[in-house]
């Protein structure tokens, strides 16, 4: 299986670095993006001025707002926000080759996993997933970079993988894609619970413990939804959950560290035009969770923050006064 020209739907921040790691030895790759001034400026001057100012992309990458021109093209990176890939998907005019699922979480109206949401709608495209420790920033400077590509398909996985793999952009393979999508979708959550504690000033001790009991959730999921504990344990579950964590690069993070310091969520999420995927994961999460009879503390207070239901401090005493267990139950 060969897979040379790579199309990329999404001209965020991540979908631009991902575009860079596809343009490498000057490889065309074909960029869609929805806002007309960032097509501009990546045709004119070879930058994302909006969404990743500062980085010197490659001549091989052109920028389309024709979402058909990506037609010529013998995979898509699809790295649209979770909530609008359904759509997006479903305005191709023809969705029937790979597809590489880069966005992090779960559709808020169904439910589902991302994989289940671009099945339904390009039943006759093959699905991978890539998920794991990536600032896009990082990324596009040629930073070194490990992700994790899941693909239930071992050829195309290992065609994707060859295509993409560079000395600084490492993929390791998995056939578990329920895995993969999961531990990029819990780790937003727990992200926006340590900008609370960071935004609280709680200090490093509680964000360390916030961590490792998050990852406990986290692996309670992805066991109920049919992930590995392997796979949650590696790049795309707990290595993107301590970066995500501890940094104020994160969307997320800086969410909830705004929430911490006291501002309204709806007032953070008003003054951005970038996405914290966390905020729109969080209920449907909690909601999955509680249908599933997982426990999932953290998540649920998350949810209830960011809906208003409760406060930092009444969360923040909810979880302290838990009663005691043990660690590994």
């Amino acid at each position: 299986m060969n897979i040379e020209k790579l199309g990329v739907i999404g001209g965020g921040a991540w979908g631009t670095a991902l575009a860079q790691v596809a343009a490498t030895g000057d490889r065309e790759t074909l960029l869609w993006a929805r806002e007309a001034d960032v097509v501009e400026a990546i045709n004119a001057s070879h930058e994302n001025k909006v969404f990743l100012p500062g980085i010197a992309l490659s001549p091989a990458i052109r920028a389309t707002g024709d979402l058909a021109e990506l037609d010529a093209c013998d995979a898509w990176l699809v790295v649209t926000p979770a909530q609008h890939m359904r759509s997006v998907l479903a305005s191709a005019p023809r969705c029937d080759r790979p597809l590489i699922l880069c966005a992090k979480g779960i559709e808020e109206s169904s439910g589902e996993l991302l994989h289940q949401v671009a099945l339904e709608t390009c039943p006759d495209a093959p699905i991978a997933v890539l998920s794991g420790p990536t600032f896009a920033h990082e990324v596009a400077a040629g930073l070194p970079t490990a992700v994790t590509l899941a693909c239930a398909d071992e050829a195309l996985g290992a065609a994707i993988r060859a295509r993409i793999t560079l000395p600084t952009f490492r993929t390791y393979g998995t056939d578990d894609v329920a895995g993969a999508e999961v531990g990029g979708a819990v780790k937003n959550v727990l992200a926006i619970a340590c900008g609370v504690v960071e935004g609280r000033g709680l200090g490093q001790n509680a964000r360390a413990a916030l961590i490792a009991r998050g990852f406990a959730e986290m692996t309670r999921f992805g066991l109920a939804m049919g992930a590995r504990r392997e796979t949650l344990a590696g790049l795309s579950g707990f290595g993107d959950l301590v970066l995500t964590c501890s940094s104020t690069s994160s969307r997320n993070y800086s969410l909830g560290k705004g929430l911490g310091e006291g501002q309204r969520a709806a007032d953070l999420m008003a003054d951005r035009r970038t996405v914290a995927e966390g905020a729109f994961t969080a209920p449907v999460l909690d909601r999955l969770a509680k249908a599933k009879g997982v426990d999932m503390p953290i998540v649920a207070a998350v949810a209830a923050l960011l809906s208003g239901e409760a406060g930092v401090d009444e969360v923040l005493e909810s979880l302290l006064s838990r009663p005691l267990r043990a660690e590994h139950h």
